[in-house]
């Protein structure tokens, strides 16, 4: 598959969930997702398609995103896969994609080819969220998972943090375990999704010691990084200084709205440097670099 160069961009949202068919239906998932409705709120918003992430995107000077084969229950991993990929193939100038594994149940074989496959593909990493089924983040079980990815030059993505399922401890998705996943493949491009809230202290310690980790905010309102007492004070005086290479702007669209997340991010008092390696300049890096590996 013959990758394009990403376009000079404003604006990289990198991580947006696939807008497709091929997603699962929130009512096949049971609770799962019941307390994330009562969170979130996000209603109808689930359901938009991939005109309506353009028309968001194209409003608020986001020119690329980065699509995510991101699920919470049951087995879509090949669906998934290929919808991300089709996606990509017709947009490539408008996006990117990460594919993902099975892991209901985790068959290690299957999960090895379902990684060829999203390299074959020409995707750029990989999307997991153990603990929705059953496993924690440093989990050995999914280290022959981490091992193909990083020997293809697949960056993954974890989910890491809160997750609002009353079915699935938090405590599997401490930043913790993604620091002794970090220790164990060093060389691996691993991403901490959703800013690895409430732990923030501990999310800040693993990267500043670790910078092959790096940590997106989708899901998250960036105001409260900037509210005292919210629990990210850290972050955001380490983020404007000695991780600013390490932050990458998210939404989880549909999960939170471009614009919202845009105007939240400018009014933090962020160096206007910090700005850029988080709006765009991480990004385009870790796109680039994945290129190569994929290509090479």
């Amino acid at each position: 598959m013959s990758l394009p160069p990403v376009a000079p961009s404003t604006v990289i949202d990198f991580r947006v969930r696939v807008p497709s068919a091929a997603r699962p239906q929130i009512s096949d998932a049971g609770d799962v997702y019941t307390q994330y409705e009562a969170v979130l709120d996000i209603g109808s918003g689930w359901h938009k398609g991939t005109d309506e992430l353009l028309t968001e995107m194209d409003a608020t000077g986001v020119s690329h995103a980065v699509l995510h084969a991101e699920y919470e229950h049951g087995d879509y991993a090949d669906a998934l896969n290929e919808e991300v990929a089709e996606q990509v193939t017709r947009r490539p100038d408008r996006f990117s994609g990460f594919g993902t594994v099975t892991l209901e149940p985790v068959n290690i074989m299957r999960a090895v080819r379902q990684i060829e496959r999203v390299a074959a593909l020409g995707l750029h990493g990989i999307n997991v969220q153990p603990s929705f089924f059953g496993h924690a983040i440093d989990d050995r079980q999914l280290y022959p998972i981490y091992a193909k990815a990083t020997e293809l030059g697949l960056a993954i993505a974890v989910h890491t943090g809160v997750n609002y399922s009353r079915r699935h401890p938090i405590e599997s998705e401490r930043p913790v375990r993604l620091d002794q996943v970090a220790c164990d493949f060093p060389e691996a491009t691993l991403i901490a999704c959703h800013g690895a809230w409430p732990w923030v202290p501990e999310i800040v310690s693993v990267a500043r010691r670790h910078p092959n980790v790096l940590i997106d905010f989708g899901g998250l309102a960036p105001k409260y990084l900037g509210v005292p007492g919210s629990g990210w004070e850290m972050m955001l005086r380490f983020m404007d200084r000695v991780l600013r290479d390490q932050v990458l702007f998210a939404t989880d669209w549909p999960v939170f709205p471009h614009r919202r997340a845009l105007d939240e991010w400018r009014e933090l008092g962020l160096r206007p440097e910090t700005l850029e390696a988080l709006f765009c300049g991480n990004a385009s890096r870790l796109l680039s670099a994945g290129r190569e590996a994929i290509m090479a």
